[in-house]
């Protein structure tokens, strides 16, 4: 494999913020001169008139329970300079209709303070400036995408770049065609590298991040039935994921899982001139690791492999699989030419575990929170963490439905529940199609009087507290859409009260 160093420069001279005259040219409007008040800046970019505060700058969203246009009069009251729209909206502040296809000095109103800047489709707008924005700019930037581990691959990889570079991440789970946009939008000349989570539910949506945001580095986790029930086919899934490889200029780098063998067969997707770097558990990879131990809430160790380096460490992250996660952001500090002391340190980075934390509950347990969502492939990771797991008591699994799956839906909750036995000693399903699992869980062995399924999480925190023993350990997992967090919220003790 060729391996190019890739070393960011910041641009340089370049204006630190957005003002309003960058608005009206990332609109698509013809360049003014000469007008004061498009000088300002702009503090901000919003979606939520919550949110507004002085100074920034209201995008008006049509969603599906509220449009962001009967807020436009809250968002300046709330201190907001001015608004995108794409209708009328009631109030006394002027409106600039946003015309690229007539000179602006026909169509520019008397400007004063706030003011509604209108466009044919506010969203088209919001993206359009974001990539007017990122063009004014000269970062590294990294995407990544796919079905599960994309969130904690991006704080680790920021926590990695962070080590030398000014970087720029997501917050959250801004990856979609709003969060991605919004997250270029506070881009400045300082930031020298920039760490973008790619989300999607349908074709098409990451090739259209890809066009906005631009990535010179495209990393792509795994393949999974997340989404199934939208797009079909695991196919047509990692068709989607692979928008992201296709979409990197000649110079660019894909990271590619080759423990996947989905998303092995990107590698010959990638356009001509980009490199691939690959990474796994098998020395055929670019970058791999061998003599993986897991030392439970203490985190993980393994021996990684480049080149002709051995390099032993320790992560405080969760799991087995939490290496892969480690080799994708040590991928990424290495086409990014830091140093291993560097990478290193940021691979210690202790508040990269986002979505499996552990808290104290009630009786003197001890609850393994992983609510934020499931699929089949994070539901396993977390039992075999709780396999791995030393324990003075018992280990109760409260699992519910994983959604999206589709055809898969049935498939995907059965091999749930061959995992179980043996590697906890009560379940608690919570949902219909969590019926599966506990089915499944019984047949596979596990004793019938060890297993309850239930319809709420009410329910399953009643008999919770009554089931609860000191030295227990309770994994909480289900889709998003179950809310399961309600569980560990009734269940966790406070710092407070302890």
């Amino acid at each position: 494999m060729t391996h190019e160093v890739h070393v960011p420069t910041a641009a340089a001279g370049k204006q630190a913020m957005l003002t309003l005259g960058d608005v009206v040219t990332g609109l698509g409007a013809p360049e003014v001169r000469g007008v004061p008040i498009l000088n300002t800046s702009i503090s901000a970019v919003v979606i939520d008139s919550r949110a507004a505060s002085h100074g920034c700058l209201f995008v008006a969203l049509p969603g599906e329970h509220a449009d962001g246009h009967d807020f436009v009069a809250d968002a300046f009251d709330r201190g907001a300079i001015a608004a995108l729209v794409h209708r009328p909206v009631a109030g006394t502040w002027t409106t600039w209709e946003l015309r690229p296809d007539r000179p602006t000095s026909e169509m520019m109103p008397e400007l004063s303070l706030p003011v509604c800047l209108r466009v044919s489709d506010t969203l088209a707008g919001l993206q359009r400036l974001a990539a007017y924005w990122r063009s004014r700019f000269s970062p590294r930037i990294v995407g990544i995408t796919g079905s599960v581990g994309k969130s904690t691959t991006k704080e680790l990889t920021w926590a990695v770049l962070s080590q030398r570079y000014r970087t720029l991440k997501s917050p959250g789970n801004m990856n979609n065609e709003i969060g991605l946009p919004l997250t270029l939008l506070q881009l400045d000349a300082h930031h020298e590298c920039v760490v973008l989570e790619m989300g999607m539910y349908n074709l098409g949506e990451i090739a259209q991040l890809c066009a906005i945001a631009r990535p010179q580095v495209g990393v792509v986790t795994n393949v999974g039935p997340t989404h199934l029930e939208r797009l079909g086919t695991i196919e047509r899934i990692a068709e989607a994921k692979s928008e992201l490889v296709r979409a990197l200029p000649a110079g660019g780098t894909a990271v590619i899982n080759l423990d996947d063998p989905l998303v092995r067969q990107m590698t010959c997707q990638v356009a001509a001139g980009v490199h691939v770097f690959t990474y796994g558990l098998s020395p055929e990879a670019n970058l791999w690791a061998s003599d993986v131990r897991s030392e439970g809430l203490e985190g993980v160790r393994f021996v990684l492999h480049y080149r002709r380096e051995a390099i032993h460490v320790k992560v405080p992250l969760l799991g087995r699989h939490s290496v892969h996660t480690a080799l994708r952001a040590t991928a990424v500090g290495l086409i990014e030419d830091l140093s291993w002391e560097e990478i290193l340190r940021g691979l210690q980075n202790s508040t990269v575990q986002l979505r499996l934390v552990s808290v104290p509950g009630l009786n003197g347990s001890l609850l393994l929170d992983d609510t934020y969502n499931a699929s089949p492939i994070s539901t396993l990771a977390a039992l075999n963490l709780l396999d791995d797991l030393k324990v003075a008591g018992r280990k109760i699994a409260v699992l519910g439905d994983m959604a999206e799956l589709g055809d898969y839906t049935e498939e995907g909750h059965r091999k749930v529940g061959c995992r179980v036995p043996g590697t906890v000693s009560f379940l608690i399903t919570v949902g219909p199609n969590a019926h599966l699992i506990a089915d499944e869980a019984g047949a596979c062995g596990m004793p019938a009087d060890a297993i309850l399924e239930v319809g709420t999480n009410q329910e399953a925190i009643e008999h919770l507290r009554a089931l609860v023993q000191p030295g227990d350990i309770v994994l909480v997992k289900g889709s998003r859409s179950m809310a399961m967090e309600e569980i560990v919220m009734a269940l966790q003790i406070s710092p407070d009260s302890r």
